[in-house]
């Protein structure tokens, strides 16, 4: 089973190595490193720990102008995130994650309408999603397609696309802290993401040559 790595051996392996990283990617990794450890104090608070990470995700990949620009959905930027950090895990770490670890979490994600976008723009009255049920079913059929398939990039992409919901629910007040609404998908999010951000992190370490992409807010003077 796939160990879960801490803060300190992710911060310990970057102060031994940063100084041959590039200056993008060792911007995301440093923020990221520190947002994972931030997210380590929350132990037993799934909220505040999912948000924290969250956090650790958008400052390893994100690039702004994809939230600004790209319709909800399976987000391009995600899959191509997804798939370089899967050609680059040779020992599999990210694979036996989701295989092992993870396949039954996901599928309840999946197959549950609250994290699901078109859902909630139906029940909001907004227009065009009236066939938010059959767009439900093609999205978890996809999901199962690429699940049998053992295509590990697409699978994490319908994953952190719902995750993305939850995140939105958390921070944009549509949701009550430590409620007892959703409670399940929280704590399954914050383990998802404890487990494969520190992996992510951690393989962008080992491969800092690979093209990271520049971050939206660089550190201006």
């Amino acid at each position: 089973m796939t160990q879960t790595l801490t803060f300190a051996a992710l911060k310990e392996k970057q102060r031994a190595i940063r100084k041959g990283f590039p200056e993008n990617m060792g911007l995301r990794v440093h923020r990221a490193i520190s947002w994972i450890g931030r997210a380590e104090a929350c132990d037993g608070d799934a909220d505040a720990r999912f948000i924290f990470l969250w956090i650790a995700f958008n400052a390893a990949y994100a690039d702004e102008r994809e939230f600004q620009t790209v319709p909800q959905g399976e987000r391009a930027a995600f899959l191509e995130f997804f798939r370089k950090l899967v050609a680059l895990d040779r020992e599999g770490r990210i694979y036996n994650a989701v295989w092992q670890r993870f396949s039954g979490p996901f599928r309840l994600l999946m197959d549950n309408r609250y994290v699901f976008n078109p859902f909630w723009q139906h029940h909001n009255g907004i227009e065009g999603y009236a066939e938010w049920q059959e767009t439900f079913r093609n999205s978890t059929s996809a999901f199962n397609n690429a699940f049998q398939s053992g295509d590990t990039a697409r699978v994490l992409s319908f994953v952190f696309d719902r995750l993305y919901v939850l995140r939105n629910q958390i921070v944009h007040g549509g949701a009550t802290w430590n409620g007892t609404v959703n409670r399940a998908q929280v704590a399954d999010g914050a383990a998802i993401l404890n487990v494969l951000m520190p992996v992510f992190v951690d393989l962008m370490m080992d491969n800092p040559g690979a093209d990271w992409g520049r971050p939206f807010y660089p550190v201006v003077e």
